[in-house]
């Protein structure tokens, strides 16, 4: 094909993927796009395919763009490209990649980090595993959404690196959330003990940004959701154990974010984990 690439297939239209599929019309290209919900202008996944050179997922997990892909994969061109977008799993995305590569087509995947602020200017950070010559195709097309593009090496590596990274997102805001609930109990001012640790080396994106602008505010409204977090801690836990390494804080931290789960509302946001974590039972100060 290497036509010069003008219609971008987009599947999933949620809070990110309708920032996204918006930058993408503004960098000027042409967005076939389809969503379960209704919204889109295409009625079905094979006809956001239809005619794109790229065809972008952002949809909840690795089932979902199986399912998708699977979908409009009868539509796409040979030599087009697929781009998994989603926080999805490694695996998932090698089967599909294979099924792809059958029909001449070929796959990225390029999860986000960022949230909805980055994702609204297009300032996203993107993490892309797959060949290096097709990611140069596709640079055009990402650049309309991220201004930190990087080749984390072969097909599946880029969802590796967000599992990677959201568990330590997850495990940050933990600690983040804890050592706030204990200083506001110890009598510190919350926020002048955030600044100073913004201001430290204890400072994560949980006390720069979770806690000033969703907490302090009484917001919970980062967008990105608690069970969306889960499934991630999930997916790093699973890759620890297929390359064979122990990791005891991990399976800790995937314990507390799935009890919290359970426990919080259906569609809650993931900083609601301060709700959770407020609940838990006072622990015992006579015990040895």
């Amino acid at each position: 094909m290497n036509e010069p690439m003008r219609t971008v297939g987009f599947i999933g239209l949620g809070l990110m993927g309708r920032l996204m599929s918006a930058n993408l019309e503004k960098g000027g290209f042409r967005v076939r796009s389809y969503d379960l919900n209704g919204s889109g202008n295409q009625r079905s996944p094979g006809a956001a395919a239809k005619g794109a050179q790229v065809l972008i997922t952002m949809v909840t997990d690795g089932k979902a763009v199986r399912k998708a892909i699977r979908r409009a994969m009868p539509k796409l061109a040979p030599d087009s490209i697929v781009i998994d977008m989603s926080s999805s799993d490694p695996a998932t995305t090698l089967e599909i990649g294979a099924e792809l590569k059958e029909r001449g087509i070929h796959m990225l995947d390029a999860p986000v980090s960022g949230a909805k602020a980055r994702a609204a200017d297009g300032t996203l950070a993107l993490m892309v595993g797959g060949d290096a010559a097709i990611l140069e195709r596709a640079r055009p097309v990402l650049a309309t959404m991220g201004n930190e593009i990087f080749h984390t090496g072969k097909l599946g590596s880029g969802h590796a690196t967000k599992a990677l990274n959201n568990y330590l997102g997850a495990a940050g805001t933990i600690a983040g959330f804890e050592a706030l609930l204990v200083g506001e109990k110890y009598g510190l001012d919350p926020k002048v003990m955030i600044d100073v640790i913004n201001a430290s080396t204890g400072k994560n994106s949980t006390t720069e940004r979770k806690i000033p602008q969703q907490v302090f505010t009484g917001a919970f409204a980062s967008g990105f959701l608690a069970s969306l977090m889960t499934k991630d801690v999930g997916i790093a836990r699973d890759i620890a154990r297929k390359v064979g390494v122990e990791t005891p804080y991990l399976k800790v931290t995937l314990k507390i974010w799935k009890d919290a789960l359970s426990r919080l509302p259906a569609g809650a946001d993931h900083t609601e984990l301060l709700h959770y974590l407020k609940k838990l039972p006072s622990p015992s100060r006579g015990g040895a």
